[in-house]
């Protein structure tokens, strides 16, 4: 990877972005401005949720930057109580109206076992793929996947799947390395992407990076994601501020020795822990 419009191969044959901007968090005009900054800078894939609340503000950016719809990778989510069949649909519909688009590039089921179905978690997460694959197929989605989703789910989704997922969005950060379900993704072909790659800012308060941003002549964030891209990971770093935008984008001129690639992800609780899908409370 030499710049971040260079892609990883989807095995649908779609290509994406190595690097995207992340916009939890940021509210309706917030996020347009994020979008409008990070495609001034060469960002060419936004990530969005349902629950994030933010698809009118990241659809605003996208139809106000002036680049092709096609030059523009764009991924949302489902809400996690929009699960089944018929839900999913009308969900779907919802999320393009609100990001004013004609098709999405990628969609994801945002949690395996949401507290609302949490005794029927596998049923209604097989009927939601259903309804993801129909959508895949009528070429309203150009690639279809999952979000923190552990083996044991992909398992279960398989189960009954027509389409294997395509990509699977994980909290991978310093320290957040989640060895199992990535080295599972890698070996059945599914693309890993890393959200919060700074875990929520606690990175930055950690001596040991402190130490090798200075160093690397880098900022902590920019370790943090070129230990992404080195670990084959997309990453989804979100900010709201221009220059960090900016910033966060210039990871393509140095690379972290194997020696600093074992300490950042051996910085074990730095970043706290990953969530348990299994056990979330929403």
């Amino acid at each position: 990877m030499n710049n971040i419009t260079d892609t990883f191969k989807l095995y649908n044959g779609v290509e994406i972005p190595c690097m995207g901007l992340g916009t939890w968090q940021s509210k309706d005009e917030i996020a347009k401005l994020s979008v409008l900054a990070a495609m001034s800078h060469e960002y060419r894939l936004i990530d969005t949720a349902a629950a994030y609340g933010n698809e009118r503000g990241v659809g605003a950016g996208i139809k106000e930057c002036g680049l092709k719809r096609e030059e523009i990778f764009v991924t949302s989510k489902l809400r996690n109580a929009d699960h089944g069949y018929k839900s999913t649909l009308n969900a779907f519909e919802l999320t393009m109206e609100k990001l004013g688009l004609e098709y999405l590039d990628l969609y994801l089921i945002h949690w395996p076992n949401p507290v609302q179905y949490r005794f029927i978690w596998k049923e209604a997460m097989q009927e939601t793929w259903r309804a993801f694959e129909e959508l895949y197929e009528a070429g309203k989605i150009r690639a279809i996947g999952i979000s923190n989703f552990m083996p044991h789910h992909i398992d279960a989704l398989m189960e009954t799947a027509k389409i294997k997922p395509m990509v699977n969005q994980l909290k991978l950060c310093p320290g957040i390395t989640q060895d199992e379900a990535v080295d599972y993704c890698k070996k059945n072909d599914i693309v890993v992407e890393a959200y919060s790659p700074f875990g929520t800012g606690a990175i930055f308060k950690v001596p040991e990076m402190n130490e090798m941003s200075k160093r690397y002549g880098k900022s902590i964030g920019q370790l943090c994601l070129r230990w992404c891209l080195q670990n084959g990971f997309v990453s989804l770093p979100k900010s709201a501020n221009p220059m960090r935008i900016k910033q966060n984008g210039e990871i393509f001129d140095f690379e972290l020795s194997k020696e600093d690639m074992d300490i950042i992800s051996n910085l074990k609780g730095v970043c706290g822990e990953a969530p348990d899908p299994d056990n979330i409370l929403f």
